[in-house]
């Protein structure tokens, strides 16, 4: 396991994502890599050696063993790892785009030049769809194997004793699992940690959408009320001028002389 190349993902994913984005991607690597590395592989082992049947017909423990365990939890386990901490380099990818695109700009026209973006990590335009399509495919993921984790295995339990009959057993033997209690732990263990990635995904979708539509409106009170000052001022300019052009053309009156008023 290459722990520096997973340090420096980690430092550049948590760079571009928000609070529920670093809890999400502390959980995934603390607690779903690093017990997947440490702990799983070795309470799993070698997981058809340990699989014992009560016959020595040839070929039933075999088949009791593909029938019961058809894909082994360790292997489903690092597929649905990879596939969950893949999207999250489309983000620091596409940063980069931005980032060599505003390189290129700078070359071409000047460092003054007018800047293509404010903030290359700012998720704005194509990089919030980027971020906001990248937590859809993570909770389609992680339900995606939660689904088949019960569905493979008709539920996260794991029996100490099983009874199989398949061909070519010749009747219904008994099949025993190694570790059984602490299978069951580790298994739900990682089916929570995947509950739990998913909810934070949501609630970062939520708080990403949100604030999205609070910037909207504020944009648009902000647009309104310019507006309204616009309208404002020009009304008033528009009255002072009418004042001004009225006091023009009205008439002044001469005040009489003292002899007429006497008189």
């Amino acid at each position: 396991m290459n722990w520096a190349f997973l340090q420096g993902l980690l430092s550049g994913v948590n760079k571009y994502s928000t609070a529920f984005g670093r809890v999400w991607l502390s959980i995934v690597f603390l607690f779903r890599v690093m017990v997947f590395v440490v702990a799983a592989e070795k309470v799993w082992g070698d997981e058809q050696k340990d699989f014992k049947c009560n016959t020595a017909q040839p070929g039933c423990h075999n088949v009791c063993y593909d029938h019961f365990f058809p894909v082994s939890h360790v292997r489903l386990w690092a597929l649905q790892l990879i596939f969950v901490t893949c999207p999250s380099l489309l983000v620091v990818m596409h940063v980069a785009y931005r980032e060599d695109r505003e390189r290129k700009n700078r070359l071409k026209y000047g460092e003054n030049c007018r800047r293509l973006y404010q903030n290359t990590g700012k998720k704005r335009g194509g990089l919030w769809w980027t971020y906001v399509l990248t937590l859809v495919f993570k909770i389609g993921v992680d339900a995606t194997f939660v689904y088949l984790l019960y569905h493979i295995y008709e539920g996260y339990d794991f029996p100490a004793l099983i009874k199989c009959e398949q061909k070519p057993c010749p009747n219904i033997v008994d099949c025993f699992i190694s570790r059984p209690t602490e299978k069951r732990i580790f298994t739900l263990f990682m089916v929570v940690t995947s509950l739990v990635c998913i909810l934070l995904s949501i609630l970062e979708i939520a708080y990403l959408i949100g604030k999205r539509c609070r910037e909207c409106l504020h944009s648009v009170q902000h647009s309104r009320h310019g507006m309204t000052n616009t309208i404002s001022s020009g009304s008033n300019l528009m009255e002072s001028n009418s004042v001004k052009i009225k006091d023009k053309n009205s008439p002044q009156t001469p005040a009489p002389s003292y002899s007429v008023a006497v008189s």
